[in-house]
């Protein structure tokens, strides 16, 4: 799709899958900004994360734990700050109709949004064992991903009848 089209068709369509691929990206967008705040806190740059002053949260003690810090020898939340703006990518990749000429796009935004699900359960559960405390941006982007699953569910069944003939 040309650049022009596409532009019409993302800021000013109306079609259902490009309703569902805007809150996917904004959804992500938010997962994004959670990110970028507790990487702001992994690298030093500010020295605390605010939240809700409850029992059950402290992100500070969570995003600093060591487990934080190790795959690729790097800050989690870079990482997670990374791979939330390539499912935003995923999301606003070509127009309406990608499933029916591009069927490959739907299914692998689907396949990225389903594994960003099941490591976000898993690192909600992960800090409630190791640490007795939950981050509350982590929960946050943890809410916005569940979320975004069921917006890339129409377009990847729709891609998959189109491969399926």
């Amino acid at each position: 799709m040309k650049g022009d089209a596409l532009s019409r068709e993302l800021r000013l369509g109306t079609a259902p899958m490009v309703r569902r691929r805007r809150r996917l990206i904004g959804l992500s967008l938010l997962s994004s900004a959670s990110m970028g705040l507790i990487s702001l806190y992994q690298v030093g740059i500010i020295k605390h994360l605010p939240e809700p002053p409850l029992r059950s949260f402290d992100a500070d003690k969570v995003d600093a734990a060591k487990e934080a810090y190790q795959l690729f020898s790097m800050p989690d939340a870079v990482l997670g700050l990374g791979s939330y703006a390539l499912t935003a990518a995923l999301a606003a990749m070509d127009g309406s109709d990608r499933a029916r000429e591009r069927p490959w796009l739907p299914l692998v935004l689907f396949g990225k949004v389903s594994l960003d699900a099941v490591a976000a359960a898993k690192l909600t559960v992960d800090q409630w064992k190791d640490h007795k405390a939950f981050c509350f941006w982590c929960l946050l982007a943890a809410a916005a991903t569940f979320a975004t699953v069921p917006l890339a569910v129409p377009e990847a069944r729709e891609a998959l009848h189109r491969l399926q003939g």
